[in-house]
């Protein structure tokens, strides 16, 4: 099983932060790499088991479920259900965590999956880079390097 860990300090609280992210639905208004997104069969964007099928800006389409949410913790977990990028048992969770000298948040985002074995490096570096760390450089110039 592959496994992959990125973790940032963002300047703005964990509440600022996670009221930005925690809409299921709302990855194309934070994230730039993703061009649209839907909830299918129109249900609440923080419904526990609701599906988000978006569309990236090279045009891949990704589908996953929401598996967790918690406002308390400022988490969220999600397991992929289709996706152009071969990964399967695809399971992540993003969490913000307060940090007490000065209005920001450690960011943590985290997944594991399972690939073929010739791929795992380049899925490794493409998820922690480009995806997790490609978030959070955005939410970054969104709300102040820390």
């Amino acid at each position: 099983m592959a496994q992959v860990y990125t973790s940032s300090v963002i300047g703005a609280s964990a509440e600022r932060v996670w009221a930005a992210i925690r809409d299921f639905n709302a990855l194309p208004d934070w994230h730039p790499a993703i061009k649209e997104s839907r909830i299918e069969g129109g249900g609440p964007a923080d419904q526990v088991g609701c599906v988000r099928a978006f569309r990236l800006q090279d045009g891949g389409f990704i589908r996953e479920r929401l598996l967790a949410l918690s406002d308390y913790d400022f988490s969220c977990s999600y397991s992929i259900l289709e996706s152009p990028m071969g990964v399967e048992n695809y399971v992540a969770s993003v969490k913000l965590t307060p940090v007490t000298d000065g209005a920001r948040c450690f960011a943590e985002w985290s997944a594991e999956f399972d690939c073929a074995p010739e791929r795992e490096a380049e899925l490794v570096a493409l998820i922690g880079n480009d995806v997790f760390q490609g978030g959070f450089a955005a939410l970054k110039a969104r709300f102040g390097d820390a």
